[in-house]
């Protein structure tokens, strides 16, 4: 059921008007059940996974509360922790782990025939096994008190808008919105309405038609130049932004309108100057987990410059590693790690020498975000390719064979400038101003002038074959 379909409108009219009309409490268990409604809708067969980890994780975290510290609480965090990671590592990585190891053995001529599973991915799930990890690990590290109302933390961990691509939520910013009361406001009913005209408009006319020229490079079949590759690598990262970006921006959006305020996943990062600014600006619910969960209780940056590199690679590796099963995802997370690492040694150089990124929209800062762009555009090469071979191929033509091919302006500069113009002008205007809902303050001529822009976009030109968002298959 995806979020751009007529049968989720269908969905979330029926689901918006048994809400108004229900009580606080009679509120919640009907999210909870139009929730696993919506799951079912992908697969029922994964119902019953959900739940398991849901009831696993709630009478774990109820026992911890209950607990002194020791032995017999730090043998429940390893239950839980094991139960997730495991249903985690079997049905996303199991396969993957099982072949790699083959191919070793094969590479000294020995024999190895792996049993793979051949199991569907359940949708959904990296993202809710991290939230019910996180929600675990802070009752443990008392944090936060463990939630009583079965009901309450189940919608927690299902509730419908960030279900299946996040954002990863934590159990201290929803679940005492979940205890109280909502209150819907007009503004804030505004607001989620721009969100969801502003997340469909960046996933089925920014992204959907930026896929067929991103497909059209990356297909194995395709023989591009170095000025191709370049190409369809800006598309791809504009693709990839306005497809994740869109569907938080609809999630955002939906729940606003229930009177539920979700965490921002996306703050304009290709207007960074930097590499860790890009990472607190990308996915952020992601980054802050990774740091929060990971990176911090490996040491974090408290030891040696050598330790604090490890800890970034570590951390960035196993990060490109959630992001799926495969090599790509690997050589993606340790090249992110290593732009961390690098920039950690520019940022020493240049405070040592007294040097400072300039404020507002200067030409020197600029130039850095210019710089910080490509280095991430390239780590979207990586992320993108099929194969390792197709990145050492596209890396060498991009060096070697920069010249436009038959195929370069009509169907790769234009479609681009067709459709990044009309998504730049007011994404900058977004990022002058901090926010995506910057454009309601405008005037009210300028106002309505956007809006009905945004719509005959999407109408006129928007992908409606019904495209399923990149982040559902992670």
């Amino acid at each position: 059921m995806l979020f751009t379909s007529l049968q989720f409108v269908g969905f979330f009219l029926v689901v918006y008007a048994l809400y108004r009309l229900l009580p606080h409490r009679t509120q919640n268990v009907m999210l909870l059940a139009a929730s696993y409604v919506f799951y079912g809708a992908w697969d029922w067969r994964f119902l019953g996974l959900l739940a398991a980890s849901t009831i696993i994780d709630f009478f774990i975290a109820r026992y911890l509360g209950r607990v002194p510290d020791g032995r017999r609480r730090t043998a429940a965090l390893v239950v839980s922790l094991s139960c997730s990671l495991g249903l985690l590592g079997f049905f996303k990585y199991y396969d993957f782990f099982a072949l790699s190891l083959a191919r070793v053995f094969a590479l000294v001529g020995w024999t190895f025939d792996p049993f793979t599973a051949n199991v569907l991915l359940p949708i959904g799930i990296s993202f809710y096994t991290f939230m019910t990890m996180a929600y675990v690990i802070d009752v443990y590290r008392r944090e936060i008190e463990p939630e009583t109302s079965f009901v309450d933390f189940a919608l927690f961990v299902a509730y419908f808008p960030h279900l299946v691509a996040g954002p990863i939520l934590r159990a201290s910013l929803l679940l005492p919105q979940l205890r109280e009361p909502r209150v819907l406001s007009w503004a804030q009913s505004r607001e989620g309405l721009w969100l969801v005209a502003w997340g469909t408009f960046q996933k089925m006319f920014v992204a959907d038609n930026l896929a067929n020229l991103v497909n059209a490079t990356f297909s194995g079949s395709a023989s591009p130049t170095g000025l191709d590759v370049l190409l369809a690598t800006y598309a791809f990262a504009f693709q990839i932004y306005g497809d994740f970006a869109g569907y938080s921006n609809i999630a955002r959006g939906v729940s606003k309108l229930l009177g539920i305020d979700l965490n921002i996943n996306f703050l304009f990062p290709y207007f960074v100057t930097a590499p860790q600014q890009f990472w607190r600006h990308w996915h952020i619910s992601l980054s802050t987990w990774l740091r929060d969960y990971l990176y911090i209780p490996l040491g974090g940056s408290r030891g040696t410059r050598a330790q604090t590199s490890r800890n970034l690679l570590i951390t960035m590796v196993l990060g490109g590693l959630w992001h799926g099963a495969a090599w790509t995802f690997v050589i993606w997370g340790f090249y992110q790690g290593v732009l961390l690492v690098a920039a950690r040694g520019v940022a020493t150089w240049a405070g040592r020498r007294g040097l400072t990124v300039p404020s507002g929209w200067s030409w020197p800062r600029v130039a850095l975000g210019l710089v910080t762009f490509h280095l991430v555009c390239y780590g979207w090469l990586i992320f993108r390719a099929q194969s390792a071979s197709q990145i050492a191929d596209f890396t060498v033509r991009l060096f070697s064979d920069f010249r436009p091919s038959a195929m370069t302006v009509p169907l790769m500069v234009e479609p681009l400038l067709l459709i990044l113009v009309p998504f730049l002008i007011v994404h900058v205007y977004q990022a002058r101003r901090g926010s995506e809902s910057a454009p309601l303050g405008l005037a009210r001529p300028v106002r309505y002038a956007l809006y009905g822009l945004v719509f005959y976009l999407v109408l006129l030109f928007g992908n409606f074959e019904g495209t399923e968002f990149i982040y559902f298959q992670f």
